[in-house]
């Protein structure tokens, strides 16, 4: 198996267990990999009627996961987030929120509520 193909499984394993341990909080699971025309939103739950929009970041260590987030990655990720929102009839009204959940290969995860500004 090549090195991309392993870090793709892993990635989509992280999502997996950060998605479950959302739902094991009384979220509700409304999309895994939602695409846009802007680019790709992780997760996507909704928990106390607010939306919240979930990057995963996959890597060796959490803090290593964590520089993985680069600048234009956040702009385009609330630009999907926005896109998203328009798809429902009450986007626009909605509170919503970004999170980003940091995973080790130890398979600790660190969610960072409300880590991304608007």
């Amino acid at each position: 198996m090549t090195q991309g193909k392993r870090n793709n499984l892993a990635g989509l394993a992280a999502e997996e267990r950060v998605a479950e341990q959302y739902v094991a909080q009384g979220a509700v699971l409304k999309h895994m990999r939602w695409r846009g025309t802007q680019g790709e939103i992780d997760l996507i739950v909704e928990k106390n009627a607010t939306i919240i929009c979930i990057e995963v970041k996959q890597s060796r260590t959490l803090d290593a996961a964590a520089y993985h987030l680069r600048p234009p990655q956040i702009a385009r990720l609330h630009q999907t987030a926005q896109e998203y929102l328009d798809t429902l009839q009450d986007g626009g009204l909605r509170d919503v929120r970004f999170d980003v959940a940091l995973v080790d290969t130890q398979g600790r995860i660190n969610i960072l509520q409300n880590a991304l500004w608007v």
